[in-house]
């Protein structure tokens, strides 16, 4: 039964979607140094726990002007060679941190790669884009979504075993894969070049524009506004990873971090179980629609925190923001598509993600200080309120839309009268 939901869901994608979903699949799957890498650098390596602290802060800062250079060059270059050109350097300046012994060295590298990673990123997301239209496109998101989520559900559990074991497997793995999964891009996805990405144009706002980013999205408020609303989506949802364990802490005491644990094992799996049943309820709603009812989820999920007990309602809650999550994720890349010039794809792709990444900051930085000073539970409160904001704010850009589009038929008409 199960099956053919996720048969029915996905049917019709062109050949090339399936490919990117089993290259994702391989790819997130060999994912093994970053989840680890805490762990590499101070018990492999030897460096203290503040040190450790600084270069994963600043390997993971590597990724925002990465993602920024490589959602222009692809743009300008081409999709396809940008992300072959940076998915195949990001691996090959991870294998040699399997034969190295400077520390130095070693860092080094995987800095490099993860700058190389993060190029590859809006290349992804545009290639997608690219090649379908309008009526598939979150069925595709969704089918990469759940490619990344199948592939991080099982790599962590190799890496642990070659992090103990056969420690240079885990680079070389990583590697690997990588380059099994963008060699199968490489055969099988056409890449549309700049010069023709008139083809993939299917309305209005995905016309080309000319200057730079920032002129085109200042041409596009709409956009503008929607990445300003989305930063207190990445804001609540940050709160998962760094308010919620700290509330389970004082909650269950003791059991709390191995409560947390659990409730991050239930997340990925109503991931994994659900996105094929919520894709299928939402697919014929609008994108924007979508995650104004995620801002819901979040308010509802998150916001049940400030007042329950049992850990049964705290499964209950991870449930609900697991459903805001998936509506979230499928639905942000398919807005962006459809109001995103073709030439500049890549780039607001890389802008969504900055949007994304500043939330977050804000999310840990913020959140400490005014628990600090109000109460772990307050956070909570917080989270129904900006939530809602945020569920506000993009039900207000769906109906300035609307009305544009009234008065731009009404226009119509009238020209046609006369």
């Amino acid at each position: 039964m199960i099956k053919l939901r996720i048969i029915d869901t996905y049917k019709g994608l062109p050949k090339n979607m399936y490919i990117m979903f089993i290259a994702t699949i391989i790819n997130r799957f060999g994912d093994f140094v970053m989840p680890f890498l805490t762990m590499y650098l101070t018990i492999k390596i030897g460096l203290s726990v503040g040190v450790a602290g600084v270069i994963v802060m600043i390997t993971s800062l590597m990724g925002i002007p990465s993602s920024l250079l490589g959602g222009k060059l692809a743009d300008e270059v081409g999709r396809k060679k940008i992300y072959i050109i940076s998915q195949g350097g990001a691996a090959l300046t991870l294998l040699p941190c399997a034969f190295l012994t400077n520390p130095i060295l070693i860092v080094i590298s995987l800095m490099i790669s993860t700058f190389l990673r993060g190029a590859a990123r809006p290349s992804m997301s545009a290639m997608i884009t690219d090649m379908l239209p309008p009526n598939q496109r979150q069925q595709g998101f969704s089918l990469q979504y759940l490619g990344i989520n199948v592939g991080v559900a099982l790599g962590p559990i190799v890496a642990g075993f070659l992090f103990h074991n056969l420690l240079p497997l885990l680079f070389i793995g990583d590697a690997l894969t990588s380059i099994i999964a963008l060699f199968l891009i490489w055969k099988n996805v056409k890449e549309v070049e700049p010069e023709h990405l008139q083809e993939t144009i299917y309305s209005e706002k995905e016309k080309e524009e000319k200057g730079s980013t920032i002129c085109a999205l200042i041409k596009r408020p709409q956009i503008t506004f929607f990445l300003i609303v989305y930063l207190f989506y990445s804001f609540v949802y940050t709160q998962h990873s760094f308010s919620l364990p700290l509330t389970a802490d004082l909650v269950f005491g003791e059991a709390g971090a191995s409560r947390f644990g659990l409730l991050m094992s239930i997340n990925a799996f109503t991931v994994l179980f659900c996105t094929v049943a919520v894709t299928t309820v939402t697919k014929n709603l609008k994108p924007i629609i979508n995650i104004t009812i995620a801002g819901i989820f979040y308010a509802i999920g998150f916001g049940m925190l400030s007042f329950i007990q049992s850990y049964p309602m705290f499964i209950l809650s991870t449930i609900i923001w697991t459903l805001g999550e998936i509506l979230v994720v499928t639905n942000f890349g398919v807005y962006m598509a459809e109001n995103s010039p073709s030439n500049f794809r890549a780039r607001f792709s890389a802008v969504g993600s900055l949007s994304w990444s500043i939330g977050g900051a804000l999310g840990t930085s913020i959140a400490g200080s005014f628990i600090e000073l109000n109460g772990l539970k307050s956070i909570w409160l917080l989270s129904i309120i900006l939530s809602l904001f945020g569920a506000a704010g993009m039900y207000g850009i769906y109906m300035t839309g609307v009305r544009r589009k009234i008065i731009r038929t009404t226009e119509e008409l009238k020209k046609t009268e006369v």
